[in-house]
């Protein structure tokens, strides 16, 4: 039986080579994936509301942040932005579902004011 000798042995450097590729390829892919966007955990429904192409989107995230159309914003900032829209146009509320309900009934008083009534609430598919 041939053994092997003390110079031969098992070249790991193209293994390290390999695994550092991977890693610095996961950890751009990564950066990409986070940018850009709220996180926001929407509740299921069986129905969903179409996809209008003119649309405004007010969002709450889990912080109880509003963001209108993916800008942060206070109440009385969304309240000059809801100002400058039409009540034809609609209006789709997203909330996530650990936010608190306070602020979904603010946003809804805010429209109310205004006697907008063209509004839908953004779910997810069932």
């Amino acid at each position: 039986m041939r053994g092997l000798k003390k110079s031969d042995g098992l070249n790991i450097v193209p293994f390290i080579d390999i695994m550092l590729v991977l890693l610095a390829i996961v950890l751009s892919i990564s950066t990409f994936i986070a940018q850009g966007e709220i996180k926001i955990d929407i509740p299921k429904a069986k129905s969903q509301e179409s996809k209008e192409k003119k649309r405004v989107e007010v969002l709450i995230d889990k912080q109880n942040r509003i963001y209108f159309e993916n800008q942060p914003l206070d109440l009385q900032g969304l309240k000059s932005k809801l100002e400058g829209i039409k009540k034809e146009q609609l209006i789709v509320l997203v909330s996530d579902k650990d936010s608190r309900f306070e602020g979904f009934v603010k946003i809804l008083e805010l429209l109310q004011e205004k006697g907008h009534e063209n509004f839908a609430i953004g779910t997810h598919k069932e």
